[in-house]
């Protein structure tokens, strides 16, 4: 039975990575996958997704209102998908979530998604928050802090090298982030006073 997972990190951890991987082996052994990654990633229409490593891919769009599982079925039907990978799975919507859920459940076809947990603020994605709970599997990518602690958590940084705490949810262009441990994100937010 095909399942749902997320595997979920903070920046910098290797899920584009982890994920073109994946996608090569399914390749390399003659089966077929389909490639997602948000509109925020996309030049012209067309997405990308790359590896800090240099490795990337062609990958297909989602947007806000897109069905995934009407999608992934005609696809499917044409000729038949071994895996359907999605990057930056934060930004999928709740209903995208289910549908590829049922991706998964309707047409056998395993979904592997991969996200941020968490925005620059410590409050879940959306997507994020739908696939914790709707997947059938979920799979921490560790990176670390600074200090050598698993770094769960981003920072927006400002102009001035600071964390910031306000703004909008989504900042893909220009914005600069950093992962920390609790912690310190705790303490670069300015949650708890760095002294104490």
């Amino acid at each position: 039975m095909a399942k749902l997972s997320f595997h979920y990190a903070a920046m910098n951890a290797g899920k584009s990575t982890a994920l073109l991987q994946a996608s090569h082996n399914y390749r390399e052994r003659g089966m077929r996958t389909a490639l997602f990654t948000s509109h925020h990633y996309a030049e012209n229409g067309v997405g990308r997704i790359a590896s800090r490593l240099g490795v990337s891919a062609d990958a297909q769009v989602f947007s806000p209102g897109d069905d995934l599982f009407g999608r992934i079925r005609g696809q499917h039907t044409q000729a038949p998908l071994a895996c359907v990978l999605v990057d930056e799975a934060q930004f999928l919507e709740t209903d995208q979530v289910w549908q590829l859920a049922r991706v998964a459940d309707r047409l056998d076809v395993p979904v592997i998604a991969y996200g941020l947990r968490t925005d620059f603020r410590g409050a879940l994605f959306p997507g994020s928050a739908a696939l914790l709970g709707v997947a059938d599997e979920l799979r921490e990518i560790r990176t670390v802090c600074f200090c050598g602690r698993n770094a769960g958590f981003v920072a927006r940084l400002g102009p001035d090298g600071r964390a910031l705490t306000q703004g909008a949810q989504v900042a893909v262009a220009k914005a600069q982030y950093v992962s920390l441990c609790r912690r310190h994100w705790d303490e670069a937010t300015g949650r708890w006073p760095a002294a104490e």
